[in-house]
């Protein structure tokens, strides 16, 4: 039996361009399949806009893993938290693999990502540069 998951990577990556946010998700959360192999998925208009974070902090329990996916914007002193995702740590190691194989895949058809150089630091007083007026 061909998983959804296995269909799912033999498809050309400009075809993924829409379902990029949700490949993710549906991938490690072993969702329930129509007696063919399809999932039905609903994507409303508010959540296929996605929401930009630049900064994500993970805390944990013995029970659960807690992302937190925040926005940092220049000359605003305090970051916004746009969206919390909480999974059980198998979901969380199931994530952790599919990314490790989708940067892979990334890497295969783009070129590596380079590597940060040195430790994250958080901006004292927002970023540097000119802060913008309306």
């Amino acid at each position: 039996m061909v998983t959804f998951r296995e269909i799912l990577f033999k498809i050309p990556v400009p075809h993924l361009k829409s379902l990029r946010k949700h490949i993710l998700f549906y991938c490690f959360m072993n969702p329930q399949q129509n007696p063919d192999g399809s999932i039905d998925v609903e994507l409303t208009d508010e959540i296929a806009e996605g929401v930009y974070a630049n900064l994500a902090m993970i805390a944990h329990s013995n029970s659960e893993f807690i992302l937190d996916f925040i926005r940092l914007m220049p000359g605003v002193p305090k970051a916004k938290v746009k969206a919390r995702i909480i999974l059980t740590p198998e979901h969380a190691k199931r994530l952790l693999e599919a990314l490790r194989e989708n940067i892979s895949r990334y890497e295969e058809s783009y070129g590596g990502i380079n590597e940060p150089t040195d430790t994250f630091r958080f901006p004292g007083g927002g970023f540097s540069g000119p802060v913008g007026q309306a």
